[in-house]
């Protein structure tokens, strides 16, 4: 069904009402615009009218948006960034194939970044982009065709595929290591103990797991972990950590098992993706290339 020319605005319009709501002045709005401020005005009472709504009060020389402008300047605002986004998207590859991928920042940058190359060696038509998010979000909200996930095998509004469990170890520096002698699962308590804010219990599951004495588990918190592994190499304490993120650290020796006791994770990796993408061939591509990666488990070249 059409929808009514009414409610679809032309982009100058939408531009000037943007610009002047963001910027909460005309001339302001006129300037970015390359307008001028009787041209902004006009463009901004035409939209008035076509909706039949008043989006900002006026007072002397000054405007201020209305309730209804508010609300309409945010969701425009996001209307215009997908806009800019698809434009940006269509420039850099022409001839299509764009994924536009979410990761978590860690497994990014050390698990998936490093193989990328041998997706696009195989798929040199296709471009990713990639943008973090590490917390799960509403795929309706966002210009984000799929994301990975850590976690539980659900994500509403999305379908998900097993990319890879995940084993952590308590993991320090070679000096605390030897300066604390760690001979079973309670000796870590001795020691000082990282903790992700993401997982405020891991320690207590690791301790309770390897017959250790969990309680009042204390330590510094860190809400990444990249900066929870730096700590641990700079010999600030023992970190349940990864043992597929920190590969490079145990092979350099920065960090080493305080103790050779592992714990799977209850969660485990996914590739999310919104049902309604399923069948875009750049997301077909990436789905397949991935699961097979992971199933793998190989190193990257």
């Amino acid at each position: 069904m059409q929808t009514p020319r009414r409610f679809l605005p032309s982009l100058p319009l939408l531009s000037a009402f943007e610009a002047a709501a963001r910027t909460g002045s005309i001339t302001a709005a006129a300037r970015e615009l390359c307008l001028t401020q009787s041209a902004v005005s006009r463009q901004i009472k035409a939209l008035e009218e076509q909706l039949e709504v008043e989006l900002f009060h006026r007072e002397r020389q000054t405007i201020r948006l209305t309730v209804a402008g508010d609300g309409y300047a945010r969701e425009i605002r996001e209307a215009l960034r997908q806009i800019s986004t698809a434009s940006l998207n269509l420039r850099a590859n022409p001839s299509g194939g764009t994924l536009n991928l979410a990761i978590l920042p860690t497994f990014g940058t050390r698990w998936l970044a490093p193989r990328l190359p041998l997706f696009l060696a195989a798929h040199p038509g296709i471009t990713i982009n990639l943008v973090t998010r590490p917390d799960r979000f509403e795929f309706r909200l966002e210009a984000i065709d799929a994301a990975i996930h850590f976690g539980a095998a659900e994500w509403p509004g999305a379908d998900l595929a097993l990319l890879l469990p995940e084993m952590v170890i308590p993991a320090c520096a070679p000096t605390l290591r030897d300066q604390f002698a760690f001979k079973v699962a309670g000796d870590i308590r001795a020691a000082p103990l990282l903790h992700l804010t993401s997982r405020p219990d891991a320690w207590e599951q690791w301790l309770l797991a390897h017959g250790g004495d969990a309680h009042g588990v204390h330590g510094m918190l860190f809400d990444q972990f990249a900066t929870t592994a730096q700590a641990a190499v700079a010999g600030l304490g023992v970190a349940l950590l990864p043992e597929l993120l920190i590969r490079e650290e145990l092979r350099s020796g920065q960090l080493v098992p305080a103790l050779d006791l592992p714990m799977r994770s209850e969660g485990s990796y996914y590739l999310a993706w919104r049902t309604d993408r399923a069948a875009h061939p750049p997301l077909v591509a990436f789905r397949d290339w991935i699961v097979k990666e992971s199933a793998a488990g190989r190193e990257p070249a």
